[in-house]
């Protein structure tokens, strides 16, 4: 940790924004609701762990005073965040603060009156973002002080990672976390000097408040500025030297299998074995650990820690599935749980955990045969194409926790979600027949669901009291259980609770529903896209495939600058449906290119049709040219002149709620040399595990995604390749074989016999391999040696698992 009283003289950390509740060891209780929104992440220091942010600045600040509470306004005047298009932004232009969008235009008045820059950073579905903006954003009195004391900007952390990602680093080093809204004040020259998270309005018994923490700032300002710039330039400093990964006099990456162990007893340590996961609460679905245990499981399969990896990923996927961080009513994963339990969620939808979850509940279902997880996937890929999908193929970034209870009404957290036992019965008063005791349907749901007529939300996890005598729907008994209970059969009480479930999505669809953030982004559009694909291609339903494709041409066509082949970050959604960009287009990040490279190589497994596999390599190049390292190896996340004027040009080192794109990236030039023979796509490959080698030898839990790239690289890629027509029954079958095991370090390829397709071309040892008596036919190929040809997919199957 890069502690600010150890690099600045003098250094006031000022009272925690958010005050936590006490916690035990084995089951921390709950975290209090009213934390800002925090970087989920893994680790031994401080930047990998969970924490409450505190507010740390580079000078001492003069106490400040209350001032006067939000006064109304009688007109709505927009600021100039009304021209822009993020539905953030928007959600802003009418606050009384002269607010810039993040450009030069901002950076050149801060100059200009010689004023430090405000920077608040957070994005649409955000609650306490919400709470922020309503507390403080929208008081009269302090945005004067914003618009005549500073110079203020907002920006979408969605929009640019970039911002975010180097000011997060200035957060969380300087102080015990990091989450949003984050707010940092900036020199001119855009270096950091204090930053925090959510802010009160006023000062309390244990906390500063906003008001007073700009007027100590501003006091700082004109009094010690030249001191407050040498202490900002010397953390800068700091950091840069902190974050930076290199090769350094490394050749070689560390050993996969020391690699691979350490952080699979970092994750045995952490595990909740009643519960599942590996955190304290809050707990967040982390898809990167689980396929982590799923990859250790399959290279330990005859060990007791292989059996163990594979209990752990198991278990954890059935508890969430389980618990109330799923909803049971409409489907998809809200984005976290408060408690150990899974119990009461964070009720807000991202798209990327619907996506990684597809595929983990995909992997699942492949590894253990249990229809339990893929039932689980469907729904995850149910509501998506129900709730956050265009009608042009693309995918909406996320659904709010908030929303009025009723039309009108304030809106509250989770209000869309929950129920009370009154609602339940009015809804299912139907008598079942027979049970073993007088019962409606409503009493039968309630029972397995563990609804309560005084709620089951506690007060702890509820300190507004905004979820009193609610319920959350969390599976309290095997369907087994709770037919013994009311003498019924299993498949009735299936029946029951599903009939009962549809009624109250029914029911629910007359709620208001909470903000849609229809902005669609490209990272988060490929991570989907895999999660169709993959999906689709497990469980042979070429409908999900459909999806993933529609997912992939919204890309290419809306997405896609042909003339320099680079990707936009953004679109957004018009009147109409249709289709707007920003004027001047975002352009894509690491993270943009290697979730949708990764993507379209899902896409082309699942589907054979080679043009994706030609647009992932097309990308690939322009990743290549735009953020490669030559120095150093590795990815920078920005390219060099998108982020020119930030004090920072960072390389992503975690593996947190999304994997980070250098090890997703690490995975994909695996896949592109195993898909064209490149040795180029190797090299990088090894460079960029190089670079990251001290990262992971410290704290390979931080990189699990790319510990299972250290291994992949190690112990070579099988190349699967299928002989035959693409329509035809017996490919389609081998195919499927293929899908059905699963296999993390493989390509599958399809060769057609023609020899001027595109994957003939990347790889002239195609030619030599042929149908046998004209059947489709299966080689397995590792080394540059390939197995006898296969006709059966029985036998292609024992030969991929053993």
């Amino acid at each position: 940790m890069l502690g600010a009283r150890a690099w600045l003289g003098s250094v006031l950390l000022l009272p925690r924004a958010g005050v936590g509740l006490a916690a035990s060891r084995r089951c921390p209780g709950v975290w209090p609701r009213t934390w800002p929104h925090r970087n989920p992440s893994r680790g031994s220091s401080s930047r990998d762990k969970d924490r409450s942010a505190t507010v740390s600045s580079s000078v001492p600040m003069p106490a400040g005073g209350k001032g006067s509470h939000p006064s109304s306004t009688p007109q709505r005047v927009p600021n100039r965040l009304i021209h822009e298009k993020s539905p953030y932004l928007l959600q802003h232009a009418y606050n009384p603060v002269d607010w810039y969008p993040w450009g030069q235009e901002a950076f050149d008045k801060a100059r200009k009156e010689n004023k430090p820059i405000f920077l608040s950073v957070g994005y649409s579905t955000c609650h306490w973002c919400h709470m922020m903006e309503e507390e403080s954003f929208q008081n009269e009195e302090i945005g004067r002080l914003l618009s005549e004391d500073f110079v203020s900007v907002k920006v979408d952390r969605e929009e640019r990672p970039d911002v975010d990602k180097v000011y997060m680093t200035f957060v969380q080093a300087t102080s015990s976390g990091g989450g949003w809204p984050m707010n940092v004040w900036l020199t001119p020259n855009l270096q950091p000097f204090v930053g925090g998270t959510y802010f009160p309005p006023e000062d309390g018994l244990t906390r500063v408040g906003f008001r007073t923490v700009l007027l100590r700032i501003r006091e700082q300002w004109k009094q010690n500025k030249n001191t407050l710039l040498e202490n900002s330039q010397r953390v800068t400093t700091a950091l840069l030297a902190r974050s930076e990964i290199s090769m350094g006099d490394r050749q070689l990456p560390p050993s996969a299998a020391t690699m691979n162990n350490r952080c699979f007893q970092q994750l045995d340590e952490g595990y909740d074995e009643e519960y599942g996961g590996f955190a304290e609460a809050p707990k967040f679905p982390t898809p990167v650990i689980l396929s982590f245990l799923f990859s250790y499981w399959l290279s330990h399969r005859l060990t007791q820690d292989g059996s163990r990896a594979q209990q752990m990923a198991l278990h954890t996927l059935k508890m969430m599935a389980n618990g109330g961080i799923r909803d049971h009513v409409g489907q998809g994963f809200h984005r976290y749980s408060t408690d150990c339990q899974w119990h009461v969620p964070h009720f807000e939808k991202m798209l990327y955990d619907q996506a990684q979850l597809a595929v983990a509940y995909s992997q699942a279902f492949q590894i253990s045969g249990d229809e339990f997880y893929s039932d689980v996937a469907k729904g995850i890929l149910q509501y998506v194409a129900r709730s956050l999908s265009h009608r042009s193929g693309g995918f909406y970034s996320a659904e709010d926790a908030d929303s009025p209870p009723e039309r009108g009404m304030r809106p509250k957290e989770g209000a869309y979600y929950v129920w009370t036992v009154k609602e339940v019965q009015q809804l299912l008063p139907e008598p079942v027949l027979g049970a073993t005791e007088p019962l409606t349907s409503g009493q039968l749901l309630m029972k397995h669901y563990g609804l309560t007529e005084a709620g089951n939300i506690s007060p702890s996890q509820d300190p507004k009291g905004e979820l009193q005598g609610q319920n959350v729907l969390t599976v309290r008994y095997s369907l087994e259980l709770t037919a013994a209970r009311f003498g019924l059969d299993v498949e009735a009480v299936r029946t029951l609770l599903n009939t009962g479930l549809e009624k109250l999505f029914q029911a629910r669809k007359h709620r208001p529903k909470p903000h849609l953030d229809s902005k669609m982004l490209a990272a988060w559009n490929g991570l989907m896209v895999s999660g169709y694909a993959v999906t689709g291609a497990v469980l042979g339903q070429d409908r999900l495939i459909s999806y993933a494709t529609n997912g992939a041409k919204f890309l290419k066509r809306h997405m896609f600058d042909v003339a320099s082949g680079r990707l936009m970050r953004t679109c957004y959604t018009g009147s109409g449906g249709t289709v707007e960009h920003s004027s001047p287009p975002c352009w894509g990040f690491l993270e943009d290119y290697a979730f949708v490279v990764r993507g379209l190589l899902d896409l082309y497994e699942a589907s054979q049709e080679s043009a994706w596999l030609e647009w992932a390599l097309r990308l690939q190049d322009t990743q290549d040219r735009l953020f490669w390292d030559s120095q150093g190896g590795g990815y920078f996340c920005s390219e060099a002149e998108l982020g020119a004027g930030l004090p920072l040009r960072l390389k992503d080192d975690q593996d947190g709620a999304e994997p980070s794109a250098n090890s997703v990236s690490a995975h994909n030039l695996l896949r592109l040399h195993g898909f064209t023979g490149h040795k180029d796509w190797m090299d990088k490959c090894v460079c960029l595990l190089t670079a990251f080698s001290e990262r992971m030898r410290r704290v390979p839990v931080a990189l699990p995604e790319m510990v299972r790239a250290l291994s992949a690289q190690q112990q070579t890629l099988k190349q699967i390749v299928i002989c035959g027509d693409r329509q035809a029954k017996d490919t389609k079958a081998l195919v499927q074989c293929v899908h059905s095991v699963y296999i993390p370090n493989k390509v599958l390829i399809l060769a057609d016999g023609d020899p001027s397709s595109f994957l003939s071309r990347q790889l002239p040892f195609l030619s030599t391999l042929r149908r046998l008596e004209d059947q489709a036919t299966a080689y397995v190929c590792e080394n540059q040696a390939c197995s006898m040809p296969i006709t059966d997919p029985c036998e292609l199957r024992k030969l991929l698992h053993p």
